[in-house]
Protein backbone atom coordinates (compact mmCIF):
# COMPACT_ATOMS: atom_id res chain seq x y z
CA UNK A 1 0.00 0.00 0.00
CA UNK A 2 2.80 2.45 0.80
CA UNK A 3 4.41 1.84 -2.60
CA UNK A 4 1.06 2.20 -4.36
CA UNK A 5 0.37 5.44 -2.50
CA UNK A 6 3.81 6.76 -3.41
CA UNK A 7 3.37 6.02 -7.11
CA UNK A 8 -0.15 7.43 -7.15
CA UNK A 9 0.78 10.69 -5.47
CA UNK A 10 3.84 11.06 -7.68
CA UNK A 11 1.32 11.17 -10.52
CA UNK A 12 -0.59 14.05 -8.91
CA UNK A 13 2.71 15.86 -8.29
CA UNK A 14 3.64 15.47 -11.96
CA UNK A 15 0.21 16.89 -12.87
CA UNK A 16 1.24 20.14 -11.18
CA UNK A 17 4.27 20.37 -13.44
CA UNK A 18 2.21 19.38 -16.48
CA UNK A 19 -0.21 22.20 -15.76
CA UNK A 20 2.69 24.64 -16.03
CA UNK A 21 3.74 23.48 -19.52
CA UNK A 22 1.64 26.07 -21.41
CA UNK A 23 3.93 28.78 -19.98
CA UNK A 24 6.59 27.46 -22.36
CA UNK A 25 4.59 28.72 -25.35
CA UNK A 26 1.96 31.08 -23.94
CA UNK A 27 2.93 33.71 -21.42
CA UNK A 28 -0.58 34.77 -20.47
CA UNK A 29 -3.87 33.03 -19.64
CA UNK A 30 -6.95 35.19 -19.17
CA UNK A 31 -8.02 35.74 -15.59
CA UNK A 32 -11.54 34.54 -16.41
CA UNK A 33 -10.34 31.23 -17.81
CA UNK A 34 -7.98 30.72 -14.91
CA UNK A 35 -10.83 31.37 -12.45
CA UNK A 36 -12.99 28.79 -14.22
CA UNK A 37 -10.19 26.19 -14.12
CA UNK A 38 -9.55 26.74 -10.43
CA UNK A 39 -13.29 26.61 -9.72
CA UNK A 40 -13.51 23.32 -11.61
CA UNK A 41 -10.69 21.93 -9.52
CA UNK A 42 -12.40 23.09 -6.32
CA UNK A 43 -15.63 21.36 -7.35
CA UNK A 44 -13.76 18.14 -8.12
CA UNK A 45 -12.00 18.29 -4.75
CA UNK A 46 -15.24 18.90 -2.86
CA UNK A 47 -16.98 15.98 -4.54
CA UNK A 48 -13.99 13.71 -4.01
CA UNK A 49 -13.87 14.72 -0.33
CA UNK A 50 -17.56 13.94 0.13
CA UNK A 51 -17.73 10.67 -1.81
CA UNK A 52 -14.23 9.24 -1.30
CA UNK A 53 -13.43 10.43 2.23
CA UNK A 54 -16.50 11.42 4.25
CA UNK A 55 -18.95 8.67 3.26
CA UNK A 56 -16.40 5.81 3.45
CA UNK A 57 -15.07 7.34 6.67
CA UNK A 58 -18.48 7.30 8.32
CA UNK A 59 -19.00 3.66 7.29
CA UNK A 60 -15.58 2.69 8.65
CA UNK A 61 -16.23 4.60 11.88
CA UNK A 62 -19.50 2.76 12.43
CA UNK A 63 -17.73 -0.57 11.94
CA UNK A 64 -14.92 0.36 14.35
CA UNK A 65 -16.63 2.47 17.02
CA UNK A 66 -20.35 1.57 16.85
CA UNK A 67 -22.45 4.20 18.69
CA UNK A 68 -19.54 6.65 19.05
CA UNK A 69 -18.83 6.62 15.32
CA UNK A 70 -20.26 9.98 14.28
CA UNK A 71 -18.82 12.09 17.14
CA UNK A 72 -15.37 10.57 16.67
CA UNK A 73 -15.43 11.02 12.91
CA UNK A 74 -16.65 14.61 13.28
CA UNK A 75 -13.83 15.27 15.75
CA UNK A 76 -11.33 13.86 13.24
CA UNK A 77 -12.65 16.17 10.50
CA UNK A 78 -12.34 19.18 12.81
CA UNK A 79 -8.86 18.06 13.85
CA UNK A 80 -7.76 17.80 10.22
CA UNK A 81 -8.98 21.30 9.45
CA UNK A 82 -7.49 22.69 12.65
CA UNK A 83 -4.13 21.06 11.94
CA UNK A 84 -3.89 22.67 8.54
CA UNK A 85 -5.04 25.98 10.01
CA UNK A 86 -2.19 25.78 12.52
CA UNK A 87 0.32 25.03 9.76
CA UNK A 88 -1.14 27.90 7.77
CA UNK A 89 -0.45 30.26 10.67
CA UNK A 90 2.94 28.88 11.70
CA UNK A 91 4.61 28.58 8.31
CA UNK A 92 5.37 31.86 6.52
CA UNK A 93 3.37 32.32 3.35
CA UNK A 94 0.93 34.66 1.67
CA UNK A 95 -2.20 34.33 -0.44
CA UNK A 96 -1.67 35.52 -3.98
CA UNK A 97 -5.01 37.36 -3.90
CA UNK A 98 -3.86 39.53 -1.01
CA UNK A 99 -0.09 39.29 -1.37
CA UNK A 100 2.06 42.36 -1.82
CA UNK A 101 1.95 42.58 -5.62
CA UNK A 102 3.00 46.08 -6.70
CA UNK A 103 4.45 47.81 -9.72
CA UNK A 104 7.96 47.25 -11.05
CA UNK A 105 9.01 50.82 -10.27
CA UNK A 106 11.86 50.96 -7.81
CA UNK A 107 14.05 48.22 -6.39
CA UNK A 108 12.20 48.12 -3.05
CA UNK A 109 8.83 47.66 -4.68
CA UNK A 110 10.13 44.94 -6.97
CA UNK A 111 11.67 43.11 -4.00
CA UNK A 112 8.31 43.36 -2.22
CA UNK A 113 6.55 41.83 -5.20
CA UNK A 114 9.09 39.02 -5.52
CA UNK A 115 8.55 38.14 -1.86
CA UNK A 116 4.77 38.09 -2.31
CA UNK A 117 4.93 35.73 -5.29
CA UNK A 118 7.36 33.36 -3.59
CA UNK A 119 5.23 33.25 -0.45
CA UNK A 120 2.30 32.31 -2.66
CA UNK A 121 4.39 29.50 -4.17
CA UNK A 122 5.08 28.22 -0.65
CA UNK A 123 1.34 28.31 0.08
CA UNK A 124 0.60 26.14 -2.95
CA UNK A 125 3.22 23.63 -1.82
CA UNK A 126 1.86 23.67 1.73
CA UNK A 127 -1.68 22.67 0.89
CA UNK A 128 -0.48 19.81 -1.33
CA UNK A 129 0.38 17.89 1.86
CA UNK A 130 -3.25 17.12 2.87
CA UNK A 131 -4.07 16.27 -0.74
CA UNK A 132 -1.37 13.60 -0.66
CA UNK A 133 -2.58 12.47 2.76
CA UNK A 134 -6.10 12.03 1.38
CA UNK A 135 -4.92 9.89 -1.52
CA UNK A 136 -2.60 7.86 0.73
CA UNK A 137 -5.39 7.09 3.19
CA UNK A 138 -7.72 6.00 0.37
CA UNK A 139 -5.10 3.83 -1.32
CA UNK A 140 -3.95 2.32 1.98
CA UNK A 141 -7.53 1.45 2.89
CA UNK A 142 -8.21 -0.17 -0.48
CA UNK A 143 -11.01 2.30 -1.11
CA UNK A 144 -12.68 1.85 -4.50
CA UNK A 145 -12.99 5.62 -4.75
CA UNK A 146 -9.24 6.21 -4.47
CA UNK A 147 -8.92 6.48 -8.23
CA UNK A 148 -11.62 9.14 -8.43
CA UNK A 149 -10.04 11.11 -5.60
CA UNK A 150 -6.62 10.91 -7.27
CA UNK A 151 -8.09 12.07 -10.58
CA UNK A 152 -9.83 14.99 -8.89
CA UNK A 153 -6.66 16.17 -7.19
CA UNK A 154 -4.65 15.78 -10.41
CA UNK A 155 -7.20 17.91 -12.29
CA UNK A 156 -7.10 20.54 -9.57
CA UNK A 157 -3.28 20.56 -9.70
CA UNK A 158 -3.22 21.45 -13.39
CA UNK A 159 -4.42 25.07 -13.00
CA UNK A 160 -2.38 25.41 -9.81
CA UNK A 161 0.80 24.59 -11.71
CA UNK A 162 -0.15 27.08 -14.39
CA UNK A 163 -0.83 29.84 -11.86
CA UNK A 164 2.55 29.30 -10.18
CA UNK A 165 4.41 29.26 -13.50
CA UNK A 166 2.62 32.36 -14.79
CA UNK A 167 3.35 34.26 -11.58
CA UNK A 168 7.06 33.45 -11.81
CA UNK A 169 7.17 34.20 -15.53
CA UNK A 170 5.69 37.59 -14.74
CA UNK A 171 8.73 38.25 -12.52
CA UNK A 172 11.09 37.51 -15.40
CA UNK A 173 11.93 33.86 -14.66
CA UNK A 174 12.62 31.70 -17.69
CA UNK A 175 9.74 29.43 -18.73
CA UNK A 176 11.76 26.31 -17.96
CA UNK A 177 12.62 27.56 -14.48
CA UNK A 178 9.00 28.49 -13.78
CA UNK A 179 7.85 25.02 -14.87
CA UNK A 180 10.37 23.27 -12.61
CA UNK A 181 9.32 25.35 -9.60
CA UNK A 182 5.67 24.50 -10.28
CA UNK A 183 6.59 20.81 -10.33
CA UNK A 184 8.49 21.22 -7.06
CA UNK A 185 5.38 22.57 -5.31
CA UNK A 186 3.70 19.20 -5.87
CA UNK A 187 6.45 17.14 -4.24
CA UNK A 188 4.82 17.33 -0.79
CA UNK A 189 2.01 15.14 -2.12
CA UNK A 190 4.10 11.92 -2.14
CA UNK A 191 5.16 12.73 1.44
CA UNK A 192 1.51 12.99 2.46
CA UNK A 193 0.70 9.85 0.48
CA UNK A 194 3.26 7.75 2.35
CA UNK A 195 2.08 9.16 5.67
CA UNK A 196 -1.58 8.41 4.93
CA UNK A 197 -0.95 4.86 3.71
CA UNK A 198 1.25 4.07 6.72
CA UNK A 199 -1.34 5.52 9.09
CA UNK A 200 -4.22 3.32 8.00
CA UNK A 201 -2.08 0.16 7.86
CA UNK A 202 -1.23 0.42 11.56
CA UNK A 203 -4.70 -0.31 12.93
CA UNK A 204 -8.27 -0.64 11.67
CA UNK A 205 -9.27 2.11 14.09
CA UNK A 206 -6.95 4.52 12.29
CA UNK A 207 -8.85 4.16 9.02
CA UNK A 208 -11.91 6.31 9.87
CA UNK A 209 -9.73 8.74 11.82
CA UNK A 210 -7.31 9.04 8.91
CA UNK A 211 -10.16 9.59 6.45
CA UNK A 212 -11.62 12.24 8.77
CA UNK A 213 -8.28 14.03 9.15
CA UNK A 214 -7.76 14.05 5.40
CA UNK A 215 -11.32 15.28 4.76
CA UNK A 216 -10.95 18.16 7.21
CA UNK A 217 -7.60 19.17 5.77
CA UNK A 218 -8.97 19.03 2.22
CA UNK A 219 -12.00 21.15 3.12
CA UNK A 220 -9.75 23.74 4.73
CA UNK A 221 -7.45 23.82 1.69
CA UNK A 222 -10.39 24.25 -0.72
CA UNK A 223 -12.04 26.99 1.33
CA UNK A 224 -8.91 28.84 2.38
CA UNK A 225 -6.71 28.56 -0.71
CA UNK A 226 -8.41 27.34 -3.89
CA UNK A 227 -11.76 29.17 -3.82
CA UNK A 228 -10.31 32.58 -2.78
CA UNK A 229 -7.74 32.30 -5.56
CA UNK A 230 -10.50 31.38 -8.04
CA UNK A 231 -12.48 34.48 -7.01
CA UNK A 232 -9.53 36.81 -7.33
CA UNK A 233 -10.05 39.51 -9.94
CA UNK A 234 -13.84 39.64 -9.83
CA UNK A 235 -14.59 36.49 -11.85
CA UNK A 236 -16.80 34.82 -9.25
CA UNK A 237 -19.39 33.71 -11.82
CA UNK A 238 -16.81 31.86 -13.94
CA UNK A 239 -15.30 30.31 -10.81
CA UNK A 240 -18.67 29.18 -9.45
CA UNK A 241 -19.71 27.78 -12.82
CA UNK A 242 -16.49 25.80 -12.93
CA UNK A 243 -17.06 24.56 -9.37
CA UNK A 244 -20.55 23.32 -10.20
CA UNK A 245 -19.32 21.60 -13.35
CA UNK A 246 -16.42 19.96 -11.50
CA UNK A 247 -18.71 18.67 -8.76
CA UNK A 248 -21.21 17.26 -11.27
CA UNK A 249 -18.46 15.59 -13.32
CA UNK A 250 -17.26 13.75 -10.21
CA UNK A 251 -20.76 12.48 -9.40
CA UNK A 252 -21.08 10.82 -12.80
Amino acid sequence: PAQAALMTTLGTAIATGAGALPVLVVRRVTARRNAALLGFGAGVMLAATAFSLVLPGIDAARAAFATQALPLFAAAVLAGGTLLMALDRLLPHSHFSSGPVVSHEGHARLAHRVRGVWLFVIAIGLHNLPEGLAVGVSVGAGDAGAGALNLGIALQNLPEGLVVAMALAGLGYRPGQATLVALATGLLEPVGGLLGATLVQGSAAWLPLGLGLAAGAMLYAVSHEVIPEAHRGGHETAATSGLLLGFVVMTG
